[in-house]
């Protein structure tokens, strides 16, 4: 596929300088975009990659309007717009088509729907307009799928789950499988209990390939409209995530946890059971969130990495702080009495 940039300013908006003929065909980064590929410059420190570059043309924030003799879309967002150029040279592909012969399936379907080889469908599932369900995965009894949804191949929805309109599940994903409860005997061994809640995932929500979506224990695990979850993320039964929150890689939530709206999780962070994370808040890569927040920001506890014997000699004295805290108090208090006879 080729675009012009008029057409591609047709299509999304911005304001061009320079040859508006000229033909894309491909998005890159500016220092290795070639004749007809278009970059993009986010900042103004970015200024001298513009110098070097061979692109076709390339995409401006407004404060480096004119900044490029070549061919450029100015526009108030580079790297959204830039999303966006990306979806028009790369609309996706329809691998697909139709019910494959040696498919099971047991629900009836719009006749738009593309049912992979070896993919299985229950009965009393809902699956909705131009949906596609890949290779070996597998929807079970009464599920619900929205409209234009796409699960890759070996994708399990386990039964009752619902999942919203223009969803992706990426490979391995599970959705609704058993939430991790167990009730202790007094032998020490585990009474199962059974989860019988729901799995509800929204509309435009991708989740990650072997991501986990565990049912609810006794209410719904619910992910909101917008959900981005990255690869190889656990959400327990219970849990909550706004709409539109973001996980990255790793990241974790015990049962019963919820996030706000507009979250975003770094990679290996964790979340605790029982709390609670207010909107737009930011927790970063591997820190750990033992308590609720109420309040928006960034929240941290990761120990950055030191050298190896670095560490070793401080670990020393974490392992006596609880005692030198005590003695600290105590110094204080002696000093406050000393100060108080002078």
């Amino acid at each position: 596929m080729s675009l012009s940039i008029r057409s591609i300013v047709d299509a999304l908006g911005g304001d061009i300088s320079g040859d508006e003929r000229v033909l894309i065909t491909q998005v890159a980064p500016l220092d290795r975009a070639g004749a007809d590929e278009i970059g993009f410059v986010v900042h103004a420190k970015y200024r001298k990659a513009l110098e070097s570059t061979a692109a076709a043309a390339v995409i401006l924030p407004r404060s480096l309007a004119g900044a490029w003799p070549g061919t450029s879309i100015v526009v108030d967002d580079p790297y959204l717009y830039f999303a966006r150029v990306a979806q028009l040279l790369n609309p996706p592909s329809q691998p697909y088509q139709g019910v494959h012969a040696s498919a099971v399936v047991l629900s009836e379907l719009p006749a738009s729907v593309s049912v992979a080889p070896l993919a299985f469908v229950g009965e009393g599932c809902e699956i909705g307009e131009g949906v596609v369900i890949g290779p070996g995965s597998v929807v079970e009894a009464g599920a619900r799928i929205g409209a234009n949804t796409l699960l890759h191949a070996h994708v399990v929805v386990y039964a009752g789950s619902q999942i919203g309109a223009r969803c992706i599940l990426h490979s391995g994903a599970v959705i609704g499988g058993d939430g991790f409860g167990f009730a202790r005997r007094k032998d020490g061994s585990w009474e199962k209990i059974p989860q019988i809640g729901r799995a509800i995932i929204g509309d435009d929500v991708e989740v990650g390939a072997n991501t986990t979506i565990d049912r609810g224990a006794l209410d719904d695990t619910v992910i909101g409209s917008g959900v981005k979850l990255d690869n190889l993320i656990q959400i327990a039964h219970n849990c909550e995530v706004g709409d539109n929150s973001a996980m990255a890689a790793f990241a974790g939530m015990a049962g019963s946890s919820k996030l706000g709206k507009r979250v975003m999780v770094g990679g290996q962070a964790g979340i605790m059971g029982h709390i609670e994370v207010a909107d737009d808040v930011v927790v970063s890569s591997r820190s750990f969130m033992s308590k609720s927040v109420s309040e928006k920001g960034m929240y941290t506890s990761t120990i950055p990495a030191i050298e190896h014997h670095d560490w070793l000699r401080n670990a020393v004295h974490i392992k006596h702080l609880d005692e030198m805290a005590s003695r600290l108090k105590q110094l204080e208090k002696r000093l406050k009495e000393l100060e108080s006879k002078s």
